[in-house]
């Protein structure tokens, strides 16, 4: 999964790469280069970082998927509780 930039994106990027290779590497890269390592990144490295993003969604989802009767539950035949307060109160059922 490669992911997609922009135009715009892809030459931020690659500026970033090339002052990241000068000042930290003393490397000096030019557009064509850091262009290649881009590409290169994005098909190898960064389907680690898309796989963890989905796995995270996953849990995220599932935690709240796990509670959904807790959080969505509304209680039915209320309309007499509102008006006689000596009716006992109902609550949410166990499943």
């Amino acid at each position: 999964m490669v992911v997609p930039l922009s135009k715009e994106q892809k030459t931020e990027v690659v500026e970033s790469m090339r002052r990241f290779f000068s000042e930290k590497l003393e490397l000096k890269l030019s557009e064509v280069q850091a262009g290649f390592l881009l590409d290169y990144f994005s098909r190898e490295i960064a389907p680690f970082a898309y796989n963890q993003g989905v796995a995270e969604a996953q849990k995220y989802l599932s935690r709240l998927s796990g509670d959904l009767t807790g959080t969505c539950f509304q209680e039915p035949l209320t309309y007499w509780d509102a008006q006689d307060s000596s009716q006992e109160i109902r609550r949410k059922p166990d499943l």
